[in-house]
């Protein structure tokens, strides 16, 4: 009797140590996903965004604002403004910096 409620201990403590184990690759592998993620975002922050630059662009007037061109150094934003069709060209980095209007 004595050795039948040892072995269900040991099998009780075999249990317990494997589920704090997965428990442990969890938080870890989620820690790492967090890390990969924030990474990805601190890449993304250094360029302006297509929301961005026409958020902006209404923001200075431009109605029926969208996005005309992309390249890496800039964003034209194409509209209307109160004369008749405009365009407004932002720098491709972070904050979306006015380059000519």
């Amino acid at each position: 009797m004595i050795s039948l409620i040892a072995k269900a201990g040991i099998a009780a403590l075999i249990t317990l140590g494997t589920i704090s184990a997965t428990a442990a690759t969890a938080s870890a592998n989620d820690f790492s996903a967090s890390v990969h993620q924030a990474r990805y975002d601190n890449h993304r922050g250094r360029a302006c965004s297509p929301i961005a630059a026409v958020q902006k662009a209404r923001a200075m007037g431009l109605r029926r604002a969208h996005i005309g061109n992309i390249t890496p150094r800039r964003v034209v934003v194409d509209g209307f403004s109160r004369r008749g069709p405009d365009r407004i060209v932002f720098a491709n980095a972070r904050g979306c910096p006015l380059i000519r209007r």
